[in-house]
């Protein structure tokens, strides 16, 4: 049996959402330039996260799978042979119809601390991970509580793209009209109370102050 599919590698899944929720884990930095009662405009500065693709159907277990990759190379399982700490959120990028027989497409992504942002150490080649860099960028956010789930993370999604629809920024979600998404996760699996997800979706605000070094980005 391999160590991704193993019981402890779950029971290491479990510990490494545990520790999320600990205060002063690092978490990507950002300013918030425009809020309203459903959703907020963030500029977050340049950052580096390490990515795990899936091909599964479900958002569900995609975002778990991925995660066993991701937490397999923070444990070591780099050429470095370096323990990172674990940061927060855990988000799991989506593409609709992007996937095999027009399933959506996945990619689970760990930000890592600041101090690897410039030279990441180098996951073990099985574990098939790939470094992405990110440049300032312009988000619109809407937050939702309880657990992310396959049957509630669209719902949310189109919330978002609906309150969008009725604002300043309707003319600056092109990757948001092609249906591309992120849903970030910030809670243990046992934190059952106040719980925080978000829906991310990038913006092309290249003339708003802040934002002019970000552009769409690729999911």
């Amino acid at each position: 049996m391999s160590m991704m599919g193993s019981p402890a590698a779950a029971s290491c899944v479990i510990l490494a959402n545990l520790l999320a929720v600990v205060t002063g884990i690092e978490s990507p930095q950002y300013t918030v330039i425009h809020s309203e009662s459903d959703f907020e405009i963030r500029v977050y500065r340049e950052s580096t996260w390490m990515s795990a693709s899936s091909d599964k159907i479900s958002f569900e277990k995609a975002t778990k799978l991925g995660f066993h990759r991701l937490f397999q190379y923070i444990q070591g399982a780099n050429l470095n042979s370096s323990r990172i700490r674990m940061t927060t959120p855990v988000l799991t990028s989506i593409v609709p119809d992007a996937g095999p027989l027009h399933s959506s497409a996945y990619s689970i992504r760990f930000y890592l601390p600041s101090k690897f942002h410039a030279y990441p150490p180098i996951p073990l080649p099985e574990l098939n991970l790939h470094p992405v860099h990110w440049p300032t960028r312009c988000v619109a956010i809407r937050q939702f509580s309880g657990f992310a789930r396959d049957n509630n993370i669209v719902k949310e999604a189109e919330k978002l793209a609906v309150s969008l629809r009725k604002s300043p920024w309707a003319n600056s979600t092109d990757s948001f009209d092609k249906n591309s998404y992120s849903i970030a996760q910030y809670n243990s699996p046992f934190h059952f109370v106040g719980r925080i997800n978000e829906v991310w979706a990038d913006i092309d605000a290249s003339k708003i102050p802040g934002c002019e070094s970000g552009r769409v980005a690729a999911y």
